[in-house]
């Protein structure tokens, strides 16, 4: 651990430094960017307003680190079982205690190549999961296209953005509000939802916005985390063929605008869709892992894992993944309100897919809400915030089940860089069969969660 923590502490040192060495105003000469900090909080597409002028390659180097404090309790009612290879009950408990988590961080790289075009490269650091350095991903994004010397190219790309890369999935709105690793700074909860909507895909992603607010996105992506070139063994059970590697569609219609200067309004409809894919993690491809750790697993059965250590396992405690990897279609709609300081933000969503071992396509479905107040009005550098969520899926081996979560947040920007912020949460799960580890399992507690992004 202690290893760990200074190698942390020494990739964040060189980070600083570096920062510090590129320019001290980087960040205001980026183009087209979303902030790092308190400034990007309700940010979505990144805008297509002009105001910063190029003044030849600007290279901004920032980062993410955060450090939580878990106090959860738990409990279940499953019934002991026993599992060869490991000794003891392994529908018992691993036993908690109130302690700090393993840090996360991100260093990030923001470049500004040529006046309208940007790259982004983001690496995580340190996180639940991946211990060890590693890159995110990275993309190139074109909000001008000057090296092709056309007015009419020009006039056309003052409404269309083009971003193509290992990146984000623009499914949703949520991706944009979530912790990302080392980055929770967007998030105005400690952890993400119970399905948790997020992977990096190869691909491109192409938005028109009108200046009435309307706007639109269509993209393709190979549909895979990692991708290889490698040609798949496994058979699909629906058509007894090698499974095939077609890309994935997604698209996206919305409208975004400032009504007046105390309300916006925003609502979107998303939809995802591959129809024979190698490994698809749309609903699991959070490398990082989740914010609350080791709940409702067992000892026995973490210790016992080849991982080098036993939070890896099960590194999405916590969350629900139903495990469409071979086929899913998904579609999500968003509502975004904001009058003032209070704010809701709204997600339905409706999902249907399978593996490649299954021959019938099972369904998720999930819906979630987010009552924010942020005050005092002049800086609105504090919130109050309460979120429902429930999740039911049909889940492989297992049918239908479902998951709710209530949380409650309290949070205070000490800065435009610094957050803290304090969550009550309570999970329980429902209709898990008696043998299963997480018949009756709740857990509740505090969560404690301190962030600086830059």
């Amino acid at each position: 651990m202690k290893t760990k923590f200074f190698t942390l502490l020494s990739s964040l040192t060189i980070a600083g430094l570096s920062f510090v060495a590129t320019s001290v105003r980087a960040q205001d000469n980026i183009q087209f960017y979303r902030p790092n900090d308190q400034r990007g909080i309700n940010v979505f597409e990144t805008s297509k307003k002009d105001t910063v002028p190029f003044t030849g390659l600007k290279v901004k180097v920032g980062g993410n680190f955060e450090l939580t404090f878990q106090a959860l309790g738990q409990s279940n009612t499953a019934i002991p079982q026993t599992k060869t290879g490991f000794n003891g009950n392994v529908n018992s408990l691993m036993p908690l205690t109130h302690a700090f988590q393993l840090p996360s961080a991100n260093l990030n790289f923001d470049v500004q190549l040529a006046d309208g075009v940007r790259m982004n490269l983001t690496n995580y650091l340190a996180s639940r999961h991946h211990e060890d350095s590693w890159v995110k991903g990275g993309y190139i994004q074109f909000d001008k296209l000057p090296f092709l010397h056309s007015s009419t190219i020009d006039e056309i790309m003052k409404s269309v953005t083009i971003r193509i890369g290992q990146n984000d999935v623009d499914y949703g709105d949520q991706h944009y509000r979530r912790s990302d690793g080392g980055n929770t700074i967007y998030n105005p909860f400690v952890e993400n939802y119970i399905m948790d909507e997020f992977s990096t895909e190869l691909g491109a992603q192409f938005y028109y916005f009108n200046k009435s607010g309307l706007f639109l996105m269509g993209g393709i992506t190979d549909g895979l985390l990692n991708e290889t070139v490698v040609a798949t063994t496994k058979v699909d059970a629906v058509t007894g063929q090698p499974v095939k590697y077609d890309p994935a569609f997604l698209a996206k219609l919305g409208f975004d605008k400032q009504l007046n200067k105390d309300f916006r309004f925003r609502v979107t409809g998303s939809l995802y869709s591959v129809n024979n894919d190698y490994s698809n993690t749309l609903m699991g491809g959070d490398r990082t892992g989740s914010r609350y750790f080791n709940v409702l697993e067992n000892a026995a059965i973490a210790a016992g894992t080849t991982l080098n250590d036993a939070v890896d396992y099960n590194f999405t405690s916590g969350r629900v993944n139903p495990g469409f990897s071979n086929e899913i279609h998904a579609f999500m709609g968003n509502v975004f309100l904001k009058y003032k300081g209070l704010e809701f933000f709204g997600t339905a969503e409706n999902a249907t897919g399978r593996t490649a071992a299954e021959t019938s396509k099972r369904w998720a479905t999930q819906f979630a809400g987010d009552v924010i107040y942020r005050f005092p009005e002049n800086t609105q550098n504090f919130w109050l915030g309460i979120r429902y969520n429930t999740l039911k899926a049909d889940l492989a081996g297992i049918g239908d089940v479902t998951v709710n979560r209530t949380a409650g947040s309290f949070g205070w920007f000490l800065t435009r860089n610094i957050m803290m912020k304090a969550e009550y949460v309570s999970q329980e799960y429902l209709n898990y069969p008696n043998t299963n580890i997480l018949n009756g399992g709740k857990f509740n507690g505090i969560m404690l969660e301190a962030s600086i992004g830059f």
